[in-house]
């Protein structure tokens, strides 16, 4: 499982932050992380940590907010990603089909207006 950041992937301006190129065994192993440390011990999840991952051109950090606010940057090496409890147990449940099978599919994992998304897909 690999993490990226792309810069002005339309004409709009819009960013987005990917994590992709993994099977449903990686797909399940990000779920776990999240639901374990995020969800069940409230605590953010730096994705570094985590053994299967490798950062292309960014460190993604996830933090539990009051409010969901989806991805923003420190620099264009550090982003967070903040969502409130319930949007992590939205995330873990689109996160879901990707544990059952290999797919091509993607999905964005957060419905925000936001200047930068959050892509999970297992092609790169």
């Amino acid at each position: 499982m690999k993490v990226e950041y792309l810069e002005n992937i339309n004409e709009y301006g819009e960013h987005l932050v990917k994590i992709f190129d993994f099977d449903k065994e990686e797909a399940m192993k990000f779920k776990q992380a999240i639901q374990e440390t995020i969800i069940d011990a409230k605590r953010p999840l730096v994705f570094s940590t985590l053994d299967f991952i490798q950062h292309v051109n960014c460190l993604l950090v996830f933090l539990i907010c009051e409010t969901d606010e989806g991805v923003s940057r420190l620099d264009n090496k550090t982003f967070f990603c903040a969502l409130t409890i319930d949007g992590y147990k939205q995330m873990v449940r689109l996160v879901e089909p990707y544990c059952n099978k290999n797919t091509r599919s993607y999905q964005y994992l957060y419905d925000i207006d936001t200047e930068i998304d959050l892509l999970f897909s297992p092609v790169a």
